[in-house]
């Protein structure tokens, strides 16, 4: 897994892996986010819907520890054993959105994510056990909750969602959603 030697690396990091991610959703149509293709495993919609998901949960986890409130994660609802219903969850949740809907939450998302690592510490940002909802078995940082959930997923979905618009025969020039 990537390191950080900064807060700002990270942030940078988490701007420059969204920028190419989002910027593959430009020329899928509106009326093809729904479409699976065999030999990958999200529709654009979903794909959106998940990112949207985990890190509405991140953010959430913060909210809620600092708020008092004791976090379980990833949910209540869903256990680390049952993953699949907690991304089914997300993928109903942003159902009804359009694309651009989902991208204009998700970059907002975004932006909530990198203003919350500009407040932390960077002993809260890098040292374990900074926060109860991070504190698992792997006792990692925040840090790594963040690039799991942020520029890992924004970099393999990436490649996902290439294969996707190539295997529909999309173009990747054109800019359909406006």
């Amino acid at each position: 897994m990537k390191t950080y030697d900064s807060k700002q690396e990270l942030i940078d990091a988490i701007h420059a892996s969204y920028g190419k991610y989002i910027e593959e959703f430009k020329a899928i149509p509106e009326d093809m986010k729904d479409i699976r293709i065999d030999g990958v495993d999200k529709t654009p919609a979903e794909n959106l819907a998940y990112q949207l998901g985990w890190i509405n949960l991140l953010l959430s986890w913060e909210k809620d520890e600092i708020s008092g409130i004791k976090v379980i994660t990833p949910t209540a609802d869903y256990k680390w054993n049952n993953l699949g219903g907690l991304y089914q969850s997300f993928y109903e949740n942003y159902a009804q959105l359009s694309l651009k809907e989902r991208i204009d939450l998700l970059t907002g998302k975004v932006d909530e994510l990198c203003d919350w690592l500009k407040s932390l510490s960077n002993e809260e940002l890098f040292e374990s056990v900074k926060r109860n909802w991070a504190t698992t078995a792997a006792m990692w940082p925040i840090w790594k909750w963040v690039h799991i959930n942020s520029v890992a997923p924004f970099t393999n979905f990436r490649t996902k969602i290439r294969k996707w618009k190539k295997l529909a025969m999309i173009d990747n020039k054109s800019d359909l959603i406006k």
